[in-house]
């Protein structure tokens, strides 16, 4: 809990917040990092890009692609061609994560610096994780970043969600009566770091994701108990089992990304057969709550991944925003508006695609508001929505982690249309326009604010 403490002061204070390694931890011989993707310029490194923006035109140009209209036009769509033929993950001898081998009786969880961040968690808990399983028909990989509770020295509590992908390759191995093998991960190159976290749809090998994002592709080994394959720049990775026949157990209480303490859940026991790990690792670990710069981030590149994935789907959409405040509960939407109930038909989508399925509150306003200024959402939400016509409730899958939800897995969102109306959507007076200066002040300003002797910097337009 002092590692804890002090990372969520050092996230909470103004100005930069760097990354946090800790030497000499009591009690294991093992350092720890903290906040390590929490602050953009960190974050964009990890990805490869110079600013979080560069992301969606990346991934738009990968969607995308220009259609060549002559030979120039083809030749320099080769090189784009020839990189992406060339990131598929491969499978090599060895890789710096086994130059330690530990197997059987030698397995020993106890050892390894995992956190109580909070004082009324239960349990420590792997928090920074990348979770690899497959399906036992397709092979299809899956990697998510699931927080596992230490139960003793050998086994962990694995609480999917029942959405998870990982909850479902669980039931195909259940049905066909065989163990899962399951291999964590933590640590390692940070693009496996960001794609473990992050929801992109079924069938995209994640594996394939993080490689687009390095650039290059993904170098994978065999473990050395299980059949499966693990990043070979991970620090330290945990190989085992889940046996489909044990019963479920109670996690016990743990904190959660939305900034309160887990409800109860049963989870599968992980059987850990062997470890494997670099010769001096160190233990990433995400603090968890309303402070966590690094989910922050993660989000934050998350939505700059879900832009033209949306606009690809949803041509009006201009753009999307995740306040800091939401914990993904939260989402804002600008769009193109063109004829009335546009927003009902966004919301409508969104509500039914993996990677907006939980956004609890969802807002769609107009394109020339900015979606990451929430002062400005809120604004068009109290000015332009009328409750008994521009409110949406919807009944759905909710997150697991919901407290609020009577049923866990279940639940209600609602949607606000704070768009411009028209006749058509039952508005039949005029729509007046918004306050707001011509740009001939506004230029004046700029350029006479030093003489005006009021200090301070100039103000951004509104």
């Amino acid at each position: 809990m002092e590692i804890a403490g002090i990372t969520h002061r050092v996230c909470q204070s103004s100005g930069s917040t760097p990354a946090l390694f800790f030497e000499r931890v009591a009690g294991s011989p093992y350092p720890v990092v903290t906040n390590l993707l929490g602050s953009e310029s960190r974050i964009s490194k990890a990805l490869g890009v110079a600013s979080l923006d560069e992301l969606s035109s990346r991934i738009s140009g990968l969607l995308r692609p220009e259609i060549p209209t002559g030979l120039i036009d083809k030749l320099r769509l080769l090189p784009q061609l020839s990189q992406i033929s060339k990131l598929p993950p491969r499978t090599v001898r060895s890789g710096a994560c086994q130059q330690v081998v530990r197997l059987g009786r030698d397995v020993d969880l106890r050892e390894f610096p995992f956190l109580q961040s909070w004082p009324l968690e239960t349990s420590r808990s792997l928090t920074q994780t990348q979770v690899f399983t497959k399906h036992p028909e397709s092979e299809q990989r899956d990697i998510s970043r699931t927080a596992l509770v230490v139960k003793d020295a050998t086994t962990c509590r694995l609480p999917w969600s029942v959405h998870d992908i990982g909850t479902r390759n669980f039931h195909a191995y259940r049905r066909q009566g065989l163990r899962m093998p399951v291999a964590v991960a933590l640590g390692g190159d940070p693009a496996c770091v960001f794609t473990a976290a992050t929801p992109f749809p079924a069938g995209i090998d994640p594996c394939l994701v993080a490689g687009f994002f390095r650039g290059q592709p993904l170098e994978l080994v065999k473990c050395r108990s299980i059949d499966l394959e693990v990043p070979t720049g991970a620090e330290i990775v945990f190989e085992g089992y889940i046996d489909p026949a044990e019963p479920w157990e109670p996690v016990g209480t743990q904190g959660v990304a939305s900034g309160f303490y887990s409800v109860d859940a049963l989870a599968p026991l992980f059987h850990v057969t062997a470890i494997t790990q670099r010769a001096n690792p160190v233990v990433p670990t995400n603090i968890v709550g309303r402070t966590s710069n690094e989910d922050a981030w993660i989000a934050k590149a998350t939505e700059r991944i879900l832009l033209p994935l949306l606009s690809l789907m949803l041509p009006e959409v201009v753009d999307v925003g995740l306040p800091r405040c939401g914990s993904r509960n939260v989402l804002f939407v600008s769009i193109r508006k063109q004829y009335p109930l546009q927003a009902r038909k966004v919301m409508a989508t969104l509500w039914g695609l993996a990677p907006s399925l939980f956004a609890k509150i969802l807002v769609v306003v107009d394109e020339e508001v900015n979606v990451h200024v929430p002062e400005d959402v809120w604004f068009h939400v109290a000015a332009n929505v009328h409750p008994g016509r521009d409110v949406q409730i919807h009944d759905g899958p909710g997150a697991v982690w919901d407290h609020s939800a009577p049923i866990a897995g279940m639940g209600r969102a609602i949607g606000f249309d704070a768009t411009r109306k028209s006749a058509g959507e039952g508005h039949p007076r005029d729509w007046p326009g918004e306050l707001l200066p011509s740009k001939a002040v506004q230029d004046l300003l700029d350029s006479r604010w030093s003489e005006y002797g009021l200090g301070g910097q100039t103000p951004a337009t509104y």
